[in-house]
């Protein structure tokens, strides 16, 4: 059931306050209006070490801050969100950085931890990037992103939306799609709809093939997406390459599992020992 809060004189400040902090496009940011929406992205998790990334305002903030099971730890790199966030939430743990140039074993040496965000729209695939590189140490990931990019990551193989990151994430978490966000309840409002989205760490603890090989035949594959695996992947195996002449290589990436292309890579590796 979702908790409702009586006490809420934080937003009626920070709607005071939209002029003081002004959304940056070079930054991404659009403020989330809606504490509906905050609410519902805040019970995305419930307990645990968690980090947000890019608290902007604090509208998600606030309702993470009301949970006690949760220990809180934000990071901003905007310095006028700074400014407002140390002024009206002076309890919170806040890292002035850029996320994705911050070294989490730094904040957090040993353990699990949880991220959560409004993420900005212009570098949340990076983010994603680098939750991958803290997999085994970050079991939940959730927050919202552009719609486009939501249902390219929960995507499943065969639609149009499927690609490098829909591979690279479902080989280790659980993906889940759980509701759109519409344009107007963001200032400014963006020009497309957000989705919010939980990723869940998978049951797999290793690939069964080489994970940096891995990595690679998917992004050579859907950097080339319209042509068949013998085409695309003919630089990995050497031209001309028996193990091209495979079933699997007359198909396109958009075609095959997580699973299969772990098979994929397994024939590749033969041609490279």
């Amino acid at each position: 059931m979702r908790r409702k809060y009586e006490n809420q004189p934080i937003w009626t400040t920070i709607t005071k306050q939209m002029q003081q902090v002004k959304a940056k496009k070079s930054l991404g940011q659009h403020f989330l209006t809606d504490l509906g929406v905050a609410q519902r992205i805040a019970e995305t998790i419930s307990s645990g070490r968690v980090l947000e990334i890019g608290s902007g305002m604090g509208v998600l903030t606030q309702y993470l801050l009301h949970n006690k099971d949760i220990e809180l730890t934000a990071i901003e790199l905007d310095h006028e969100s700074v400014e407002y966030l140390v002024e009206h939430f002076p309890e919170l743990h806040l890292i002035e950085g850029d996320f994705l140039k911050f070294p989490l074993d730094v904040l957090y040496p040993d353990g699990e931890f949880q991220i959560i965000g409004n993420y900005p729209y212009n570098i949340s695939s990076q983010i994603f990037f680098k939750v991958l590189d803290y997999k085994d140490r970050i079991p939940v990931c959730s927050g919202m992103i552009q719609k486009e990019v939501a249902e390219r990551l929960a995507s499943k193989p065969g639609k149009k939306a499927y690609g490098i990151l829909s591979v690279l994430l479902q080989a280790w978490y659980d993906i889940e799609y759980l509701f759109t966000v519409d344009e107007y309840v963001f200032n400014p409002p963006p020009k497309v709809k957000s989705a919010v989205i939980r990723l869940r760490r998978n049951s797999r603890t290793e690939l069964g093939c080489d994970e940096a090989l891995f990595k690679t035949v998917v992004k050579t594959a859907f950097n080339q997406r319209r042509k068949q695996m013998r085409n695309s992947l003919q630089q990995l195996a050497g031209k001309g390459h028996p193990v091209l002449e495979a079933e699997i290589f007359t198909r396109r990436p958009e075609q095959l599992s997580v699973d299969e292309f772990v098979e994929l890579t397994k024939l590749l590796e033969t041609c490279q020992n």
